[in-house]
């Protein structure tokens, strides 16, 4: 195994342990049905994964951010590590597996911006010590680590609970949700960040709005998560902290493809908490970040930068807040 070469970054701030795919995207009139074929308008071939999308993420609003994972000695591969170089990622955590093929993701994306996805996890599904022993010298540095479940689920664990043992924050992105998460992991997580599909998952009833996304973040808040923000796509976010519950509307935006919009929001909220600035704006970066994400099409590219971001936010006052102090 080859660990591949890039420029380090300096103190990472932010290091993200997780997945990297090649997206295969499919623009279709509509989803199909289950047994229905559909003719698409195109193809796209554009570096993915949520690992590598958080990284961009951050990359791209100004944060020093480092990658650790995996991916297969194929051209696919090398594709995604000379994007992530090319966005300022640091890849040196990278490493190149001669067994298996680089992760891959078919998306299907319609005219309304909404998707379906199906990953194959190739190198993904073979991350474990020798990535927990890349990432163990970075976290002395960082602030945040951000995960998700793209990845074998030991791995996940493990780099939790290397990031609370060296006061690192740790950020969960629970896509996708395979299975009844341990108790023992939520007190390791300090920002839990389910979807409405996923927060259903993890609680066992429906999210369908704001007040069942509340009662389901503080659900997993008392089976100790710090904080839960369910996002709502175009509901906006719910979120519950033992202290405090709250909710905010979404940003106004007509939607092209909503792949990765939710790797935005953790970009966002994460490069706002960096920058010290409280929970509710911090979240309100997270979904700006996200609505710039929906407007253009593909993952990585579809990101915005720092000064996209800040226009975005001076100019649109359109979102409301309503906090509860408990």
């Amino acid at each position: 195994m080859l660990v591949m070469r890039g420029f380090p970054v300096v103190s990472p701030a932010a290091i993200v342990f997780g997945s990297l795919n090649m997206d295969l995207v499919a623009t279709v009139p509509r989803l199909p049905l289950p047994g229905e074929t559909i003719l698409g308008d195109r193809l796209l071939t554009v570096p993915g994964g949520k690992g590598a999308n958080q990284a961009v993420a951050l990359a791209k609003l100004g944060i020093p951010t480092a990658i650790v994972g995996r991916v297969g000695a194929d051209g696919f591969g090398q594709q995604l590590g000379e994007q992530l170089t090319a966005a300022g990622v640091d890849i040196t955590g990278i490493a190149q597996d001669q067994t298996v093929a680089s992760g891959v993701a078919l998306i299907a994306v319609d005219a309304q911006g909404e998707n379906q996805i199906l990953v194959i996890p190739g190198a993904n599904g073979q991350v474990g010590q020798p990535e927990i022993d890349r990432l163990q010298p970075l976290l002395p540095h960082a602030q945040f680590l951000l995960l998700q479940l793209e990845i074998p689920f030991a791995a996940v664990i493990t780099a939790a609970q290397a990031a609370n043992q060296q006061g690192v924050q740790v950020v969960l992105d629970p896509a996708p949700v395979r299975e009844p998460l341990p108790l023992t992991l939520y007190p390791l997580v300090d920002i839990l960040t389910p979807n409405a599909i996923e927060a259903s998952q993890l609680v066992g009833w429906p999210v369908t709005d704001g007040n069942t996304a509340i009662t389901a973040a503080q659900t997993l808040c008392e089976w100790g998560a710090k904080a839960v923000v369910v996002t709502l796509g175009s509901q906006g976010v719910a979120w519950a902290t033992p202290t405090t519950i709250g909710q905010l509307a979404a940003y106004p935006v007509t939607a092209i493809d909503t792949v990765a919009a939710g790797d935005a929001f953790n970009g966002g909220l994460v490069t706002a908490l960096i920058a010290g600035l409280p929970w509710t704006e911090a979240l309100r970066w997270g979904m700006a970040a996200g609505a710039l994400a929906t407007l253009k099409p593909g993952a990585q590219a579809s990101l915005p930068d720092r000064a996209s971001l800040a226009t975005f936010l001076a100019t649109d006052g359109s979102e409301g807040t309503e906090c509860v102090q408990m």
